[in-house]
């Protein structure tokens, strides 16, 4: 098989681990590879790591949080993007194993792999491994077990490698919004890989390709004292739902049997986020308006 350009992309802005994850970039087993850095970083730090790695593609970037990702994701030229997070380590063979992956079939639009949580000693915390053999995935079947969640089982976004054209045709303002929710605030992730994912395939790599580095002052989803937008996170766990049933993806039957735990988290962290409650109430709406043939 011939061997495309790959765009390895890193919005960066904490420095702490970002040398080790840079090293990884560069230590690919694939070699034909581009390595972009989108800098964010309010101090010098990370461009004064890159300085040392001529082969390093460095722009300062004045775009903060996911419209730092954007730019990294669009900045490349390779066939192929493979994103790296400025603290997370991939696999020497990420790169190739993947590849390898998307040159399966052109249905291929996202490939995923088995995963490890590291802490900020690089030790490992949690094996994350949702299949347990390599395979193609419809894209409907992962786009509803995204939405149905609660967990993201296909990973962050070191996790993955896309196709730059569908990227590129999504756009700026389509990579994180579906219909007419932006998700860029929370569930940037799960939306892009819906968005990518409707009416495609996915491909499951049964092997451990990448590191996402978790400690006690990550801005994670998961972690509400460090991360600012946790109850825009929660809310959009109702609207990928909403998403996944006005896009035909889950059925009424779907919506109805989410109807527990919407409740609950409505119920449990309303208060705190009035978000959620806006959420739950254009999810009751939906509700509402199911017929009784479209509940089956």
């Amino acid at each position: 098989m011939t061997q495309p350009l790959v765009s390895i992309s890193i919005p960066a802005y904490k420095p702490a681990h970002f040398e080790a994850s840079l090293r990884s970039a560069i230590a690919q087993s694939y070699l034909n590879i581009e390595i972009l850095v989108s800098d964010n970083c309010p101090t010098e730090a990370i461009h004064d790591i890159c300085r040392r790695f001529p082969q390093v593609q460095y722009t300062r970037n004045p775009q903060t949080g996911v419209a730092n990702v954007a730019a990294a994701l669009l900045a490349g030229q390779g066939e192929f993007v493979k994103p790296l997070f400025d603290d997370d380590i991939l696999h020497p063979f990420c790169v190739e194993r993947m590849v390898q992956a998307m040159q399966l079939s052109p249905a291929v639009e996202l490939v995923f792999s088995a995963s490890t949580i590291i802490d900020g000693n690089n030790l490992r915390q949690q094996e994350r491994r949702p299949f347990q053999q390599h395979g193609m995935v419809d894209g409907r079947q992962l786009y509803r077990w995204l939405a149905m969640g609660p967990v993201n089982e296909i990973g962050e976004l070191t996790s993955i490698m896309l196709r730059r054209a569908t990227l590129q045709a999504l756009g700026t303002d389509g990579l994180f919004r579906i219909g007419g929710h932006d998700f860029a605030l929370g569930l940037a992730d799960a939306a892009l890989y819906c968005n990518v994912l409707l009416d495609r395939q996915g491909y499951y790599l049964d092997e451990e390709l990448s590191y996402f580095r978790r400690d006690a002052a990550h801005a994670s989803n998961s972690n509400p004292a460090a991360n600012p937008h946790y109850g825009q996170c929660l809310s959009d766990g109702i609207d990928l739902l909403l998403a996944g049933y006005h896009q035909q993806v889950l059925s009424g039957a779907d919506l109805l049997a989410s109807q527990a735990n919407v409740t609950a988290l409505a119920r449990d962290a309303g208060a705190a986020y009035p978000q959620v409650l806006a959420a739950y109430q254009r999810y009751l709406i939906a509700l509402a308006q199911l017929s009784p043939t479209h509940v089956s």
